[in-house]
């Protein structure tokens, strides 16, 4: 059986009067996924160069670790703070060094 590795990237849009108190906001959930077995990497970042931007990157060693993490969800007020979200899950089954 082949194993996958799970990455979820991509952006999402807040106003940028509240981009850092959004982040701000996410560090408990970013310190309980790092924690959270079978999450190899989690960080929400702002973006350098768009004020309204943050940058999502997630690496799982599998759906199901990525699952039970997100039951939890976000909480409503970072929901109803999002503008405009691209993110996407991929698959990935191999990887190798630069």
């Amino acid at each position: 059986m082949e194993t996958l590795l799970i990455i979820v990237s991509g952006k999402l849009y807040v106003d940028p009067d509240v981009r850092d108190k959004y982040l701000a906001g996410c560090l408990d959930a970013m310190e309980q996924a790092r924690a959270t077995p079978g999450c190899l990497d989690f960080v929400l970042a702002a973006d350098p160069i768009e004020p309204n931007r943050i940058n999502v990157y997630e690496r799982w060693e599998s759906d199901a670790h990525l699952h039970r993490f997100r039951d939890a969800g976000p909480e409503p007020e970072q929901t109803a703070a999002i503008r405009d979200a691209q993110v996407a899950k991929y698959r990935i089954s191999s990887s190798e060094a630069p």
